[in-house]
């Protein structure tokens, strides 16, 4: 065998360990008791500890000093490159470091989901404060005298900086507020209003999931309270979370987590095990949930169809016809929570995080002063005060469980998801009669030819491109945002 057969073997093991890895976190956020945390941690401390010392095996250094880089196609030089950046990249992180990660995260979990239920941020600022402590400290390692925050932002989307996402933010910000003020000035139509019974929630949801491409013989829909993806190739999982009084938190958490699946599942199969066989960054697989979400689902042609569907399944609900629905799906409304944000006020709860993010990474702001800092940035940004911890610092597990550098993909998704729209609406005039009998096929498959198929083949920012056939910018998100909202 060659040096290169050798490597993608080995990594080939590396990967299928990975997924298993991945099956301990969804089966901890879905089904496991919670008598078995304890156990839970040590075993992903476990995993963790094998995963590194795999990641970081002097034979990969051994079999990359072997290869000939020039004889490679494609492929193989794009799986040298990947495996090349994560062993250089996992080298610089102690095992020791590592497996302390992981173990800590995996408490973590458990004990902001107590916290949050119990309103008590002080339960969960110590537990944080250990959880900042590491990822300082591994944020050191991999920076090595450059911005401990990149090398940790590099982890979820390779090759950005900091301050690049500080200067796209800073474009999009003013347009994004005067957008939300002219919205919220006008006439808003009423919230729903009306019982929604959950298991007729999910069973349309596992509807509407297969009718956006979700492959359920190589997944399945659970419930969790958080709403997640997980896995790659063929077992690809997805869960979303229903509320009696608001059916769309379930409709379009299904939506947007198929988003992420789709993209797994469109993978070329040749890929799978490898390091292209799953998505390329968590910008661009954010950009995936976000345009199934948004720019697919909660378009005018589109919401008709839904509403049609809701009136089968729930009855009369209390909206009087297709266009009122539409604008009741996309209604501008205070609220606390980023998940259920409409699409003019997300980003800017993604900006609030991604500044405190990047103050407690460069040493900026401690964990005691994080809900101060969250409380006084919330009301400047949005003019009114958080009421308890739920809707403020404990909302979100990210931090919990180590992601720190993470939030500010969600953004970037929109801005893809907003080059991509353009694109996709050039090659496809006619989508919009398509959608309006809830065939979404054309939209997905034109995402799948263009984005998902290539994995981790190219880099993010060129894959965006090669799609678009223009740079990435937010540009089109603002344009799309301004055309949809400011003819409300």
């Amino acid at each position: 065998m060659t040096a290169y057969d050798d490597l993608l073997a080995f990594q080939r093991e590396t990967e299928a360990l990975s997924q298993v890895a991945g099956r301990l976190g969804w089966d901890q956020e879905t089904m496991m008791p919670d008598g078995a945390a304890p156990q839970r941690a040590e075993e992903f401390a476990a995993m963790s500890s094998v995963l590194h010392a795999r990641s970081t095996d002097a034979r990969i250094g051994d079999w990359l000093g072997a290869l000939d880089e020039a004889k490679l196609d494609d492929v193989a030089a794009a799986n040298v490159r990947k495996i090349r950046r994560s062993f250089e990249r996992n080298a610089k992180v102690p095992a020791d470091l590592a497996k302390k990660l992981s173990s800590a995260a995996s408490s973590a979990q458990r004990k902001w989901a107590a916290a949050r239920e119990d309103e008590d941020v002080a339960a969960f600022v110590p537990v944080v404060e250990e959880i900042i402590a590491l990822k300082r400290e591994e944020a050191a390692a991999l920076a090595n005298g450059a911005n401990p925050y990149d090398a940790l932002l590099d982890d979820y989307e390779p090759h950005t900086s900091g301050e690049e996402v500080a200067a796209i933010f800073d474009a999009m910000r003013p347009r994004l507020v005067a957008l939300r003020d002219k919205v919220m000035g006008g006439s808003q139509p009423d919230a729903l209003d009306h019982a929604f019974d959950e298991q007729k929630q999910m069973r349309l949801s596992r509807k509407l999931a297969k009718g956006f491409g979700y492959d359920m013989r190589c997944g399945r829909l659970d419930k969790a309270v958080h709403p997640f993806s997980s896995g790659s190739g063929l077992d690809v999982r997805i869960t979303t979370r229903t509320s009696a009084r608001d059916p769309f938190n379930c409709i379009y958490s299904t939506i947007h987590e198929v988003g992420h699946a789709c993209y797994e599942q469109g993978i070329d199969k040749q890929h799978l095990l490898t390091p292209l066989g799953q998505g390329v960054s968590l910008g661009v697989h954010e950009s995936q949930s976000r345009i199934y979400e948004n720019q697919i689902g909660r378009s005018r042609a589109f919401t008709g169809y839904l509403f049609d569907e809701m009136s089968d399944v729930f009855g009369d609900f209390g909206v009087a016809d297709a266009d009122t629905f539409y604008r009741t799906v996309n209604r501008l409304n205070k609220g606390y929570i980023r998940t259920e944000a409409d699409e003019v006020q997300y980003n800017l709860h993604i900006m609030l995080r991604f500044d405190l993010e990047r103050d407690v990474i460069m040493g900026k702001l401690e964990a005691r002063d994080l809900e101060e800092a969250w409380n006084t940035r919330f009301e400047a940004d949005f003019g009114y005060a958080v009421d308890k911890p739920s809707n403020g610092l404990l909302q979100d597990v990210h931090w919990s469980c180590g992601l720190w550098g993470y939030f500010p993909t969600y953004s970037l998704g929109n801005v893809y998801a907003g080059c991509l729209n353009t694109a996709m609406r050039a090659a496809l005039p006619d989508l919009d009669l398509d959608l309006a009998m809830g065939d979404t096929e054309e939209a997905t498959t034109w995402l799948r030819e263009n984005v998902q198929q290539y994995g981790g083949l190219l880099k993010p920012r060129d894959l965006i491109e090669k799609a678009t056939g223009q740079a990435p910018s937010e540009a089109p998100l603002l344009s799309y945002l301004e055309g949809k909202f400011g003819a409300f």
